[in-house]
C-alpha cells in the first residue's frame, strides 16, 4: 500500500498542474474547457518534436513547449472562444464549441505525429529501494515529482504575492464586481490561458516521461481533471490541487483490489459521490 500511494502521490501532482489551469478558466470564465486534456496532450507533443525532431535536451524542449502551448492556447482564445463570447454566448454554447476544439486538436496531432505511440527515450529507468520506507522507485519519478511540485509551489507563491495573481483570484471570485472595481480583466483573461496552457503542457510532458505519448492521452486525462476540479471545489486553484493529489491516491490505491485497467473509473466514482453528496466540493465552492 505504501507503495502505491508513493505512486499515487506522484499521479496526483501530474493531474494537479492540468486541474490548476481548468480550474482557473472555469473560475474566470465560467465555462468548462472540455479542450484542456487535449492541450495537455499538444505539449507533450511539442516537447516530442523539441527534443526528438530537433535534437534539444529535455531541460530546453520543456520550458519551449510550455511557452509554444501558452500562445496557441491564447491565439484559440482570441479566435475562439472570445468571438463567442463577445456575442453573448452562454456556458452550455462555450463548452460545446470547446468540445469541438478538443477533436480539432486531438486530429492534428494525430496527422502531425501519427496514431502510433511516441516516447522521449528508449532508455529504461532502474528502480532503486528508498531506505526505510522500503518503497521502489527510479530517478525519473523523483524528478517528475520534484518537477511537478516547484510548478505548484511557483504558481501558489504567484496566486499569493504577485498584485496580478491576485487580481486573477478575485476576477475568479466575482467577475463583475472585480470589472467594477477596476481591475483589468481582458489581461487577467490573457494571462489565465498563458498560465493554464503553460501548466497543462507541462502535466502532459511529465505523463509522457513516465509513460507513453498518445493522441489519445488528452481524453484519458479528462475525466481524473475534472474529478479533482469539482471535488476541491470548482474554481479554486487550492481546491484542484488538493483534488488531484486525493484523486491519483484514489486511483492508485485502487489497483490493490481492481484491476489496473479499471482504476480510472474511481475517478468517475468519487466524481459522482460528490455531486450527489457535496456539489460544492470539499473545500467550499465559488459563488456566483
Amino acid at each position: 500500500m505504501l507503495q502505491l500511494a508513493v505512486y499515487g502521490v506522484i499521479s496526483g501532482s501530474i493531474l494537479a498542474l492540468g486541474a490548476i489551469g481548468l480550474t482557473l478558466v472555469y473560475g474566470i470564465l465560467n465555462f468548462a474547457n472540455f479542450a484542456h486534456g487535449d492541450l495537455m496532450a499538444l505539449g507533450a507533443y511539442l516537447a516530442l518534436f523539441f527534443k526528438v525532431g530537433l535534437g534539444l535536451p529535455m531541460w530546453l524542449a520543456f520550458p519551449l513547449s510550455m511557452l509554444s502551448t501558452a500562445f496557441i492556447a491564447v491565439g484559440l482564445d482570441r479566435v475562439w472562444f472570445r468571438p463567442l463570447r463577445q456575442r453573448g454566448a452562454g456556458v452550455v454554447l462555450l463548452a460545446i464549441s470547446s468540445l469541438a476544439l478538443a477533436l480539432i486538436l486531438r486530429n492534428i496531432i494525430r496527422m502531425l505525429w501519427s496514431p502510433q505511440a511516441r516516447y522521449y527515450s528508449r532508455t529504461i529507468h532502474f528502480p532503486f529501494t528508498v531506505p526505510l520506507l522500503q518503497v521502489r522507485i527510479n530517478w525519473q519519478q523523483v524528478l517528475i515529482f520534484g518537477v511537478a511540485l516547484g510548478l505548484v509551489i511557483l504558481v501558489t507563491l504567484f496566486l499569493q504575492r504577485t498584485k496580478l495573481g491576485k487580481a486573477m483570484r478575485a476576477t475568479a471570485d466575482n467577475f463583475q464586481l472585480a470589472l467594477v472595481s477596476g481591475i483589468d480583466t481582458e489581461r487577467v483573461v490573457l494571462w489565465t490561458w498563458l498560465l493554464g496552457a503553460a501548466l497543462a503542457a507541462a502535466g502532459g510532458i511529465l505523463l509522457g516521461m513516465s509513460v507513453r505519448l498518445q493522441p489519445i492521452m488528452g481524453w484519458d486525462l479528462l475525466l481524473p481533471i475534472f474529478a479533482a476540479t469539482i471535488l476541491g471545489s470548482i474554481g479554486s486553484p487550492y481546491g484542484a490541487m488538493a483534488g488531484a493529489l486525493i484523486i491519483g491516491l484514489a486511483e492508485e490505491l485502487s489497483t490493490q483490489f481492481i484491476p489496473t485497467e479499471y482504476k480510472g473509473a474511481v475517478s468517475l466514482l468519487l466524481l459522482v459521490v460528490v455531486l450527489l453528496v457535496r456539489p460544492q466540493g470539499l473545500f467550499g465552492g465559488r459563488r456566483r
